[in-house]
């Protein structure tokens, strides 16, 4: 779609699995595999889905998914689908690595920032050369000394590469206009310093949910992630998000879900649900 300057595509950049229990924290299972159902392993299917935008001589990734640098025992693990990429994404739609001028960043973790270098020989190199990347300073100052809690979510090799090339720009934790049309939302609940995008022209506006709202089994309030360090953080960001979803009409981009794209939501008497799902594949 296009909203203001930008043609905005989403990317389907490969196809995880991770354990249900844990993408749902205290919500029993029986109420969460209605929406998510799980294999054999208690694992939930996962996309790990990016956006695209366009304009002028620009073009912009918002994440970059897994990477492929995963040997046979995470590939089992994650049941990572090696047949799904954003290198083969990207060959689809015709852009080489050096088009992509921009890459912004929600937060490091190692499923949106796992495409962002490349091996060369024994090191890590940009695996966009011509790119500036962006992340919250807050959250790279947290990735590069997290929590015995959260330290196997941050793979270090995938953003301290980008430091040592001087490609990577720290965001102030205040700032919110990132560019015309683009704003970004600091978002504390899931890790410190996490950044979801808002992408608005007079007409539509688009919220990239990044861990906010994963998936659309995600949608009610109390569903949230066990790996939230800061849970009722981020039930009231969820809370905010949604207001403000409701009354200007926004489209919640699901980063995870492996079906539904994005939904629409609508003020319940009991909270909030799914008014529409926009894009089901």
């Amino acid at each position: 779609m296009r909203i203001g300057k930008y043609s905005v595509k989403v990317l389907e950049a490969g196809y995880i699995a991770l354990d249900g229990g844990a993408m749902f924290g205290i919500i029993p299972k029986p109420l969460w595999e209605k929406t998510n159902p799980a294999d054999e392993s208690n694992r939930i299917a996962m996309a790990t889905r990016l956006l695209l935008l366009e304009w002028d001589n620009e073009k912009m990734l918002i994440d970059t998914g897994m990477g492929d640098r995963w040997n046979e025992k995470s590939r089992s693990i994650y049941a990572i689908d090696p047949n799904v990429s954003l290198e083969k994404c990207l060959e689809m739609e015709g852009i080489e690595p050096d088009e992509i001028t921009k890459v912004l960043l929600t937060h490091l973790h190692f499923d949106h920032t796992g495409g962002s270098v490349i091996a060369k020989g024994e090191s890590f190199i940009p695996a966009f050369p011509n790119a500036r990347y962006y992340v919250k300073k807050k959250n790279y100052e947290w990735g590069i000394n997290p929590s015995d809690r959260d330290r196997g979510s941050y793979i270090k090799s995938n953003f301290e590469p980008l430091m040592q090339a001087g490609v990577l720009e720290l965001i102030d934790d205040n700032t919110e206009e990132f560019l015309d049309g683009i704003t970004l939302k600091m978002i504390n609940g899931h890790t410190f310093g996490q950044q979801c995008v808002k992408i608005s022209d007079t007409s539509n506006t688009l919220f990239y949910c990044a861990d906010l709202v994963p998936t659309h089994g995600h949608v009610p309030l109390p569903y949230i992630m066990g790996y939230d360090l800061q849970p009722l953080i981020t039930l009231q960001e969820k809370k905010e998000v949604y207001a403000a979803a409701v009354e200007e009409d926004w489209t919640l981009i699901l980063q995870h879900d492996p079906k539904v794209v994005g939904v629409k939501i609508e003020k319940k008497e009991n909270g909030y649900g799914i008014r529409e799902k926009i894009l089901t594949i």
